[in-house]
């Protein structure tokens, strides 16, 4: 049985994020989406707020499980007795990103494989950041973002 992570700081999740799992839940028999919650960052979102919005915007996707997680992405992986773990690509500096962690990854533990998968079109320019920006200076965003997350941003953001 094929057995994936996916991780992330989901803050909060995106139309992208979405596509992302669901492709890798096609491709893996169990996928578990980690949501980080290490502060290495100011976070708009709490981490049980992050794991609510990804727990709704991923409830159709069967064999997708949504779990806390801190620490080393692979060690995760390993309790999660996942072989891959599922990353994101949109741009070139995305790649450039997740060719480090993956080789970092594997100096670890080498048994784990990163799987890249590249963003559709549509999806190419959408990040967490963008989101939070468009939504901060009143920008449409009902098609970038489940809708679970425009309504928490909206009142999270008071707009």
């Amino acid at each position: 049985m094929a057995e994936a992570i996916y991780p992330a700081t989901f803050d909060p999740i995106t139309n992208g994020h979405v596509e992302i799992a669901e492709r890798a839940a096609q491709l893996f028999d169990r996928l578990v989406v980690g949501v980080y919650d290490k502060p290495l960052k100011n976070w708009l979102f709490s981490i049980e707020e992050r794991l609510e919005m990804t727990r709704q915007a991923l409830a159709h996707v069967d064999n997708v499980e949504i779990e806390r997680y801190g620490g080393l992405t692979v060690n995760f992986a390993q309790e999660k007795n996942a072989n891959y773990i599922v990353r994101g690509l949109r741009t070139l500096s995305d790649f450039e990103w997740e060719l480090q962690l993956s080789q970092a990854n594997h100096g670890l533990v080498p048994e784990i494989e990163t799987v890249c998968l590249l963003a559709s079109q549509k999806n190419s320019f959408l990040s967490s950041s963008i989101l939070k920006e468009i939504a901060l200076n009143e920008g449409k965003i009902d098609h970038l973002a489940p809708p679970v997350v425009v309504a928490a941003l909206r009142r999270k953001l008071e707009i």
